[in-house]
């Protein structure tokens, strides 16, 4: 395995397949002596000796002991990953290649040369961008296809082109810790897996197992300075995917259940194109001055069919012709039609300045429609998101996405998630978070959740210790990108504010097992954190597998590694592409079955979705690689 990558989620990725996986990595990654890397183009090609004798000095330190990485891993410097890179740590004859730069461009120009030099090498892309990525998954398939000579598909090609998205993996676990009632969300592939947290149930009882229960949580939960699932937790911690005997005997821990499984349809046309609702248009006075106008109107009709003896919808006629000053004069009429007449003529002429300001009102309300929000007065409840960049746009996503307020802390007026807070009508404070009363501004006095998601950790934790002087009681979830680090703040957090809910989240944390399993061939749907453990969400063929292969779906499932939950019945090759979420209307529910009962014996044509730990799934996938190296 070859993992090319400049930021955590490289050396995360490379040591989940080392450690879950049992993998030889080799890790390429830029020089340590170099902070910021030089843009791709118009770089010297004069480097290439340069790079070489960095990746020979980086393997003789490799293999000369000491304090050096594991046997099973290699780091390789190299600024830029060239056919000449590629070559030397040996791609053509890899397994998998992934590219998890923080730029898409170096990522998609890497895959080129690879796909080029080994057309059966199993790419795993980072991309940003979801229709581009589609696009480009699409195209390095076919180009594989082409190559082995198997024609358009893929079928029968164990070569695959999966691009992925750190922040569409995490932004739902971000999104869903903020919540209440919405613990756990996994959206792909038009499919929605809610989780939720059971409280602990009291002495005697049994926690309500929800569809199905997938996980306890740690008895130390209730500890302020517990360990929140951590690896040395032992026994006290979290236990993913028990059995029913678990369940039963598990008094005092809470549960972590399935409480949905559906295809939720489009939630954000309401605010596309910025139009505002036809109520927004006008101002509460000007709405009160139109409505007595044709509150007038009415009465000088009634009173004019009286006067007159007129068919009602002829005395109405005759009233907006005098209102608009185009009917005759009344000469020879009665005093009373001639008294109805002077009054239509007045209130005509209030009309006409009602009428000027609502079209001026409706224009400026329109021009304004994109420009930014300001957060209402009263707003309560509401979620206070820090940062728009590429993880905080795809939170904001996910949370309008939920129907949840959101108003918006950005200091950059050109950040990327600026454009889709304007589209999704989203109040957004302008403004550094660390200045005093920025948060203020978003009202963090009356907001149930703080989502600090910048890109920078000390912005962040000052952001949350500033929100907890405000509100010791504020939910607080903070991005952080080292995990250690995360876990030092996680725990003094919450040994602060016992009361308070608080949670440290690594985004190379959450997104590295879905990276790892596409890398070993198998699509992950999505990825679950259960306190510090993840449960990952995937679709496995059944057919090689003998720990799922002609079982029923009871003996197929192995406590604490698999559970099968649903069975797939769609034609293979339909998989959307990560860019075609909720927002495709019309969009099937996948072909899934949920409802599978413990009886249903598993074929080898079968295609299931299964809830598996990462060793779980390593396992599944270790003994189905070495049944094939073994023919």
């Amino acid at each position: 395995m070859i993992v090319c990558g400049d930021d955590g989620l490289a050396h995360r990725l490379a040591a989940e397949l080392r450690g879950v996986y049992g993998e030889q990595v080799t890790l390429v990654v830029p020089p340590s002596v170099r902070r910021v890397r030089q843009p791709v183009v118009g770089r010297a090609r004069a480097a290439s000796a340069a790079l070489l004798d960095r990746f020979s000095a980086a393997v003789n330190r490799t293999g000369a002991g000491g304090a050096e990485p594991a046997s099973n891993e290699q780091v390789v410097e190299a600024a830029e990953v060239t056919e000449a890179v590629l070559t030397e740590v040996g791609a053509d004859r890899a397994a998998a290649l992934a590219l998890v730069y923080d730029d898409d461009e170096t990522n998609i120009r890497a895959a080129l040369t690879a796909r080029r030099l080994n057309p059966r090498l199993r790419l795993v892309l980072r991309l940003y961008n979801r229709r581009l990525g589609q696009h480009i998954e699409e195209l390095l398939d076919q180009t594989a296809a082409v190559a082995s000579g198997t024609g358009p598909g893929t079928a029968g090609l164990d070569a695959s082109t999966t691009v992925l998205s750190d922040a569409d993996t995490a932004a739902p676990a971000l999104a869903a810790t903020a919540l209440v009632g919405t613990s756990k969300v996994v959206q792909t592939e038009g499919l929605v897996l809610r989780a939720v947290e059971r409280q602990p149930p009291r002495p005697g009882e049994v926690a309500d197992p929800g569809l199905c229960t997938l996980a306890l949580l740690s008895a130390t939960s209730n500890d302020p300075a517990g360990a929140d699932g951590s690896e040395g937790s032992g026994e006290q911690g979290p236990q993913l995917l028990p059995d029913e005997a678990a369940v039963a005997s598990a008094t005092g821990r809470g549960t972590v259940v399935l409480e949905q499984v559906s295809y939720s349809g489009p939630s954000l046309s309401s605010g596309r194109g910025g139009v505002p609702p036809f109520a927004s248009l006008f101002s509460r006075r000007l709405r009160w001055s139109l409505a007595g106008l044709v509150g007038c109107v009415l009465a000088l009709a009634v009173a004019l069919m009286f006067v007159t003896g007129e068919h009602p919808l002829y005395a109405t006629y005759v009233t907006l012709l005098d209102l608009f000053g185009i009917n005759d004069p009344a000469f020879h009429e009665s005093t009373g039609r001639q008294v109805l007449q002077l009054l239509s003529g007045l209130v005509g002429l209030l009309l006409l300045p009602v009428l000027l300001a609502a079209v001026l009102e409706a224009l400026g309300t329109f021009r304004s429609a994109s420009a930014l929000r300001k957060p209402p007065r009263g707003l309560g409840g509401h979620v206070v998101l820090l940062g728009l960049g590429k993880i905080g746009t795809r939170v904001l996503t996910r949370l309008r996405e939920l129907h949840i307020p959101v108003v918006c802390v950005e200091s950059d007026p050109e950040a990327r998630g600026m454009a889709t807070a304007r589209r999704l009508r989203v109040p957004v404070v302008l403004g550094d978070v660390t200045q005093e009363g920025v948060l203020e501004a978003a009202k963090i006095h009356r907001a149930h959740a703080l989502l600090a998601l910048t890109s920078a950790d000390t912005t962040n934790l000052e952001a949350a210790l500033y929100a907890r002087s405000v509100r010791p009681d504020l939910r607080v979830v903070l991005r952080l990108y080292d995990d250690d680090f995360a876990t030092a703040v996680y725990r003094t957090l919450r040994a602060a504010h016992p009361f308070a809910l608080t949670r440290s989240r690594s985004v190379s944390h959450l997104a590295a097992p879905a990276f790892a399993g596409a890398m070993m061939g198998r699509q992950i749907l999505g990825a679950i954190p259960v306190e510090r453990r993840v449960l990952l969400f995937a679709e496995v063929e059944v057919g090689g597998h003998p720990q799922l292969e002609g079982r029923t779906v009871g003996q197929a499932f192995r406590a604490g590694a698999w559970r099968v939950l649903a069975l797939n019945t769609a034609p293979p090759g339909g998989r959307r592409g990560e860019g075609e979420g909720p927002e495709e209307e019309g969009a099937p529910a996948s072909g899934l079955v949920w409802d599978l009962p413990p009886t249903y014996v598993l074929g080898a044509g079968d295609r299931v979705v299964l809830a598996a730990t990462r060793r779980g799934l390593a396992e599944l996938l270790g003994r189905r690689r070495r049944e094939r190296a073994g023919a």
